[in-house]
């Protein structure tokens, strides 16, 4: 995992990460990424990248420090958001469009983003439809139970929970019926870029002890699935997250 920058320092550091190597001392343009592992969609990039030994560069940008908004992270990208990539001058933000661009530039596994045009319209069709539900609803829930408490002192706003629950619970049921139905993955009969994204949202209200699939069968199978192809790789983008989990349950 990426070096911790020192307290008061809000230049992004980079470190060694698991698939990363220094070709870059040998002349290679090197890929690199600039995250917080605390990001759903910068695990999910941190997690593709391994697990496809694309080399890379970890960039460790703390959000909790503030270091999105230093000047020098705000030249690379001006939103002050997490992911980012460079290669070679080549400045991409938005993860969505980060992992698109590596299935073309890199030699991956088709299953990720299918060239099949029917595949691949399944597997946008979700992309398009994950930020403003799964990501939306398993972050609310997050954020309400864990960040907002944390960084306010105050105790959990039980009303809120409660509907930022219900609006997360309609949402995995369409997860369930729209897009997984039947199949072992959400768009067939293989992970895709899709799975991925989603399965890092609806781990995040971990930090907080709440195990969003508990009583979702089908949905625990599914993730199941999606650990077994990661390996190791989806536990170490998750480390962090379950310390704080371990954190929280030693609270209670």
């Amino acid at each position: 995992m990426s070096d911790v920058s020192e307290e008061g320092d809000t230049r992004p550091r980079c470190s060694r990460h698991s698939g990363c190597f220094v070709e870059e001392l040998r002349g290679l343009i090197m890929l690199k990424v600039f995250v917080d592992l605390m990001s759903q969609p910068c695990r999910a990039l941190i997690i593709f990248l391994t697990v496809n030994k694309i080399p890379h560069t970890v960039h460790t940008v703390a959000l909790r420090k503030g270091q999105n908004r230093s000047a020098e992270f705000t030249k690379l990208n001006p939103m002050q958001k997490v992911p980012v990539m460079e290669k070679d001058g080549f400045i991409l933000t938005e993860s969505d469009a980060i992992l698109k661009y590596l299935t073309a530039a890199y030699s991956v596994s088709d299953h990720w983003y299918p060239r099949q045009p029917e595949k691949r319209a399944r597997v946008d069709e979700y992309t398009a439809w994950h930020h403003m539900n799964t990501r939306l609803h398993a972050s609310k829930v997050f954020i309400t139970e864990v960040l907002i408490p944390r960084l306010t002192g105050q105790p959990v706003d039980s009303v809120k929970l409660q509907r930022a629950l219900r609006e997360l619970d309609e949402t995995l049921d369409k997860l369930e019926t729209m897009f997984l139905k039947d199949m072992d993955f959400l768009c067939g009969d293989d992970i895709t870029l899709a799975d991925l994204l989603a399965v890092c949202e609806l781990m995040q209200p971990l930090a907080g002890g709440r195990d969003v699939l508990m009583n979702r069968p089908r949905l625990q199978e599914w993730k199941s699935r999606i650990q077994s192809v990661l390996g190791d790789s989806f536990d170490q983008a998750h480390k962090f997250l379950y310390s704080l989990k371990d954190k929280h349950i030693s609270k209670l």
